[in-house]
């Protein structure tokens, strides 16, 4: 007999933790508050107008074309061909100008005592930037996993999998670290540990299974580490 969801997950819930798994962008920099403004700056120059707050809610943590699908259904009309590669060239500098980490981002990872990883569904030469500017990137240089590199995005458990599977963790030792719906839910179906990062208005479709943290530093006080 095969387990269930719902077994699967209390079990990793009660296992203890082997590998943390960070998202990176709104999990451990503030980047898609700067890409958004940035996205929204372009839409307004193609005569499309869109709201920061609006676009933040609806392409939070997703991947990059279903965003672009999206856009050109809400206003029926195509986007430029290079519409994702002017727009990847424009959050660059604004990237190095405006970033920051997120508030106990630095500390949580100077402080772990558990080994840990990043997955995102962002392309790696972003991810780079935004660690290093943010200081970082000597904390997960060689442990980065982008969706772009796996050909699976979130909410897909695919990246997630693959990170554990690299690492050498079993999924149900694994603990994610996620601030967007899509990356919950793809932390949920790994069968890992989830916790939800809600700074300030919890998302009503979080899964269950996710535990919601208002602040980083709150992780420690969660995750139950092996030994």
């Amino acid at each position: 007999m095969t387990k269930s969801a719902t077994d699967e997950s209390n079990a990793a819930s009660n296992a203890p933790v082997e590998l943390v798994i960070f998202d990176c962008d709104g999990t451990l920099v503030d980047s898609e508050t700067v890409a958004t403004d940035v996205m929204v700056e372009y839409l307004a120059e193609l005569g499309m107008q869109l709201s920061a707050e609006v676009a933040l809610a609806r392409f939070k943590g997703g991947r990059m074309a279903d965003c672009v699908a999206e856009l050109e259904q809400m206003f029926g009309r195509s986007l430029p061909a290079d519409f994702t590669k002017v727009l990847r060239d424009r959050i660059a500098p604004v990237l190095h100008q405006r970033l920051q980490p997120i508030e106990g981002a630095l500390e949580l990872v100077q402080s772990l005592k558990v080994p840990f990883c990043m997955a995102s569904n962002g392309p790696l030469h972003q991810i780079k930037v935004s660690l290093s500017v943010t200081g970082l990137w000597s904390y997960f240089e060689g442990r980065i996993f982008s969706a772009y590199d796996v050909g699976s995005w979130k909410p897909a458990p695919d990246l997630f999998l693959h990170a554990a599977r690299t690492m050498g963790v079993e999924p149900s030792r694994c603990a994610v670290v996620e601030d967007s719906l899509p990356g919950v839910q793809a932390g949920v179906a790994a069968g890992m540990q989830v916790f939800a990062l809600q700074p300030e208005q919890v998302e009503a479709q979080l899964p269950r299974q996710a535990t919601v943290i208002s602040r980083l530093a709150e992780l420690h006080d969660h995750i139950r580490i092996a030994g």
